[in-house]
């Protein structure tokens, strides 16, 4: 609360109003009146009425103080509870207040909160001010009745903060009221009555000028010149002292009359001039982009006084900032406040209370007047812009705590913050409007690119690197473009350099300006976290992956996850972490470069491989857990982990897993190379058959290909083995027969060389399939039953059904689906006893190949739909693909030719999204059979069957390259070209051939068909 008022005036001053000891009051009619000046009381009909309660005193003077005005049901609560406050507790407190009124209809409630109707007369606090605009600072009569009403300080015994301004402005008046006295009083002739009065009131309030003034002429007037001067000499000392300031023209003028021996004049003070500051910084030059944001900020207009602009540092929160400021200051005409409070930087917070006080001189309050205690600071300023339409802009904001003190109370100011934080409290509390600044757009960069370079940016190629390089950060970005500017090198040699990731943060610094480098305005974020907090920080750069999840960070710090998740807010708080939907956690490029930079400088080299460590170790036994689900007789998993680890304790959960770690558990297999050889080598084994059902056959070659590397220099016979079994998979799938046998065969050797028998197993029967695609069918049908044998020798019944559904399609591409029912069957039956998604899937899909080609085909769709239905499941979208394929092969050959090329069209939608130029080329073939069958145009047909062969070609896929000679040999018989028809049917026939595929037969009676019709004979 504000300092006591000064106490009654002396019995000089008081002598003429016979009214000062006791407050006027008006008849018993019954009506009530309320006294403010000094303790709250409520009068009725004469009689005092208390007001019981503190909450309920605290309610009412919170009222009285906006008297006829609405007042906020959420101020209200916070003033009176802070954040315990609730409505129903503040609807009993209004119902208690409601029932000591003479009429509750005095308390209302609307839209904008509850209004306590006061008419002028029944408030002593208006009748003072009445009494005052009526004097003029001239009635001397009407200036004691005002101060006659006085009885104390304002609101006395109530203890509410928000109520510090109202009795700060009271008490100002008040004191002003008792210069215009005195005043009045020396023009009168009465220097003589007053000189003690006046030598008091100075003592007590030393930076009041005016006093001073009034002191020094009263003084003057008595023949006391020299006094008078001591006194002005005191003055301007205490000022000095106190505000660093020297005494105001009044003052002076005062005191050069008296040295001067001329008259005073005592004239009425001069009305305070009404400031309007505008103190918006310089709008950017080259600003560009940010349309999205500065339409949110246009939005919130009218809406949330308060608006938060959240961003990483060197986003560009105060540049958008600004300029959004400089197109609507129009709107706020009394007035634009603007001030950096240095939240990051190289130099201390700015205090809320030094800047108030500056936006308090801004508005032309005297130094003096500018009150010492922080509430009360913080009050004046409100009551200094109630009324106003003022625009309010705190750059560069640490903390609500900051910006809380800074913020008007009349809802026609709005209020922009800028912080790197993201400031949730103003956001809970004050219901301020977070307006979020990420990165620029691809496009918006390329424009400020544009905007700092001119020709030299356009068209050239290296452009979008650089962007890439810079992260999208506008800082980054303009830092960059100078550079380009003023050193003779182009783009494309400063896109070189920015390659590297050790010298990317020394070429992004402009010089010695901290807001102009990179790493400055990094490290200016960096440096308010916590030490636990900066450690994690810096143990992102020890991962080696992208995005992150909380379990992988706490095995990288050594911490639990609780304190992890906490320490992660805060960094996401500061906007030195981003957080995805999916709850993970990543960092744009430059800001991994520093993490990264940070923790080699920070971190000892044995702290940093500790906490690889444990990150890999969290990983490998993380996904043994999920890969058991999918491969459960290859991987060992034994033992609780070291870390916190998520529970995987369904099909789904442990593959959403994998999926999401898929690429940070490759790159940290291989980051583990150098120093943890085991761990590359632990989950190329681990992830072996995740990557070979998947289909992920790029992540599987460098995986793989690490770990076959890396046994062979440490000598890890089993892990080479596995190693060359997934590589040689990998060769298979890409239909390189030759290169994939011989990794099978060295796998297989090396198996049989340690024992490892589960291992040999699987060798065989990816060996088997080999042989069966390669033609050599008595090869494969004997590696694939003594694969599906030693699984049952093994103890491990449900991985025999992989040779059995090997065995199956084996038979089924050879055109013997009789032969492959049983084998097929025989897997369905293990996979649904053992209930093992994967398999149920393998099977049933080769089940609905085997009734689609014996002519069963609602068997088949059956059949094919429980496929799809599990595969879905599964989330191999990949696989997916080939289901989609073959119900559109199936409703082929039921004559449904619309829903076949639907099907396909969904097929040919998702083997694109993956790029997977082999499904491509199948989806594109069946596309193409599809149309021909439907009798469309040569020429729709021969698109889709050049566009497979294109796709078959870049691969390496000969089985897809013969079906797509097979149909343009088709596409130019039906158009009378035989010639070219032949040639496409006899390359057709050649690879069919070496594949020994069951369509050699079919090509080879077309081409001697159109040889025996040919007239030449050809």
């Amino acid at each position: 609360m504000a300092p006591p008022c000064d106490p009654a005036l002396s019995p000089r001053l008081r002598r003429r109003s016979p009214n000062l000891d006791s407050a006027p009051t008006r008849g018993g009619d019954g009506a009530v009146r309320f006294d403010v000046l000094g303790p709250l009381r409520m009068h009725r009909g004469g009689e005092v009425v208390t007001v019981s309660g503190t909450l309920r005193r605290s309610l009412l003077a919170m009222l009285l103080a906006r008297a006829n005005e609405p007042v906020s049901a959420d101020v209200l609560r916070e003033a009176l509870w802070g954040e315990r406050g609730s409505a129903q507790r503040l609807q009993v407190q209004v119902h208690r207040l409601r029932a000591t009124l003479d009429d509750p209809d005095r308390l209302s409630f609307g839209p904008n909160g509850y209004c306590l109707h006061v008419p002028p007369d029944d408030l002593d606090a208006h009748r003072f001010e009445a009494l005052l605009d009526q004097a003029d600072g001239a009635d001397p009569e009407l200036i004691r009745q005002a101060l006659g009403l006085w009885r104390g300080t304002p609101y006395q015994g109530v203890n509410v903060l928000e109520l510090v301004g109202e009795v700060h402005r009271l008490s100002e008046r008040r004191l002003a009221a008792v210069e215009d006295l005195c005043a009045a009083e020396l023009r009168r002739g009465r220097h003589a009555e007053i000189t003690a009065e006046l030598t008091d009131l100075v003592h007590r309030h030393p930076l009041r000028e005016r006093l001073q003034c009034l002191l020094m002429t009263a003084l003057y007037l008595g023949g006391r010149q020299a006094d008078a001067i001591t006194v002005y000499h005191r003055a301007r000392k205490v000022l000095a002292d106190e505000l660093g300031l020297d005494p105001g023209p009044e003052l002076r003028a005062v005191e050069s009359r008296i040295l001067q021996g001329e008259p005073v004049e005592l004239g009425a003070p001069p009305p305070p001039s009404r400031c309007v500051p505008a103190q918006i910084p310089h709008d950017a030059a080259g600003f560009v982009g940010r349309a999205a944001e500065l339409a949110r900020l246009d939005e919130m207009q009218g809406k949330a006084p308060i608006a938060v602009v959240v961003g990483t540092a060197g986003v560009g929160k105060t540049a958008m900032t600004i300029r959004w400021a400089h197109r609507v200051k129009d709107r706020f005409p009394d007035g634009q406040l603007y001030v950096d409070l240095r939240g990051y930087g190289p130099d201390q917070p700015l205090s809320p209370e030094d800047a108030l006080a500056g936006f308090l001189r801004a508005f032309g309050v005297d130094g003096a007047a500018i009150p010492q205690e922080p509430a009360e600071r913080a009050a004046r300023f409100r009551s200094e812009v109630d009324g106003r339409r003022v625009l309010v802009l705190l750059d560069n904001a640490r903390s609500a705590a900051q910006v809380r003190p800074l913020l008007p109370g009349s809802s026609g100011c709005l209020v922009v913050v800028t912080s790197r934080d993201s400031l949730a409290g103003l956001v809970v509390r004050e219901g301020a409007h977070r307006v979020r600044l990420d990165r620029m757009t691809v496009g918006d960069a390329r424009l400020l690119l544009t905007e700092r370079l001119g020709g030299r940016c356009a068209g050239e190629s290296e452009a979008a690197q650089l962007i890439e390089r810079c992260a999208r950060l506008p800082l980054a970005l303009r830092i960059a473009a100078e550079r380009i500017r003023e050193h003779p090198h182009n783009m494309a040699a400063l896109v070189a350099e920015l390659a590297d990731e050790q010298a990317r943060l020394d070429l992004l610094d402009s010089g010695d300006d901290p807001d102009t480098s990179v790493r400055a305005v990094f490290y200016a974020s960096y440096r308010g976290l916590s030490p636990d907090a900066a450690r994690l920080f810096r143990m992102f750069g020890v991962h080696p992956g992208c995005d992150v999840d909380a379990y992988s960070l706490a095995a990288l710090a050594g911490t639990d996850l609780r304190t992890t998740r906490r320490l992660l807010d805060t960094l996401v708080r500061a906007n030195l972490v981003d957080e995805t939907t999916e709850q993970r956690y990543l960092q744009h490029d430059l800001l991994a470069t520093y993490a990264a930079e940070l923790t080699r400088a920070t971190d000892t080299p044995a702290e940093r491989t500790s906490a690889l460590r444990r990150l890999l170790d969290h990983y490998l036994h993380t996904a043994a857990r999920a890969v058991r689900f999918i491969a459960p007789t290859e991987v060992d998993h034994t033992g609780p982990p070291a870390t916190p680890a998520p529970e995987l304790q369904t099909y789904d959960a442990a593959v959403r897993w994998l999926d999401a770690e898929r690429a940070n558990l490759i790159r940290a297999a291989e980051a583990a190379a150098p120093e943890l050889p085991a761990y590359t080598t632990g989950l190329s084994r681990v992830l072996s058959w995740y990557l070979d059902i998947g289909l992920y056959l790029d992540e599987a070659q460098r995986l793989q290909g690490k770990a076959l590397e890396t046994a062979r220099e440490h000598g890890d016979l089993v892990a080479e083995g596995i190693a060359l079994r997934t590589l040689g998979l990998v060769r298979l799938c890409a239909h390189r027969y030759d290169d994939a046998e011989r990794y099978f065969e060295e796998s297989l050797a090396l198996h049989e060389k340690t024992g490892a028998q589960v291992f040999r197993a699987t060798t065989l029967h990816h060996l088997g399939a080999l042989c069966g695609f390669v033609g050599r069918e008595e090869d494969g049908i004997r590696h694939l039953l003594r694969s599906s044998a030693l699984f049952q020798e093994l103890g491990h019944p449900v991985m025999a059904q992989r040779p059995l559904t090997a065995l199956g399609q084996l038979h089924l591409r050879l055109g013997r689906p009789d032969r492959a029912l049983p084998h097929l069957r025989q897997a369905f039956a293990i996979t649904d006893e053992h209930d093992y998604p994967p398999g149920r899937f393998l099977s049933s899909y080769g089940l609905a190949g085997v009734y689609r080609d014996t002519g069963r085909y609602s068997d088949a769709l059956d059949w094919a739909h429980l496929a799809l239905d599990l595969v879905r499941g599964l989330r191999f979208p990949k696989l997916e693909v080939l289901v989609l394929y073959r119900l559109g092969t199936i409703h082929l050959r039921l004559g449904n030719h619309e829903q076949s090329r639907g099907l396909h069209h969904q097929a040919l939608a998702i083997a694109r999204n993956f790029s997977d130029t082999q499904l491509v080329a199948t989806v594109l073939n069946g596309l193409a059979e599809t149309h021909a069958a439907a009798g469309a145009p040569a020429e729709v047909v021969r698109h889709h069957h050049l566009a497979a062969l294109a796709a078959a070609s870049d691969l390496g896929a000969p089985y897809e390259q013969a079906r797509a000679h097979a149909g343009l040999g088709d596409v130019h018989q039906r158009q009378g070209d035989h010639d070219k028809a032949v040639q496409h049917w006899q390359r057709a026939l050649t690879t069919y051939r070496a594949l020994r595929a069951p369509k050699t037969a079919e090509v080879r009676e077309k081409i001697a068909g159109c040889r025996r019709s040919s007239p030449n004979g050809k």
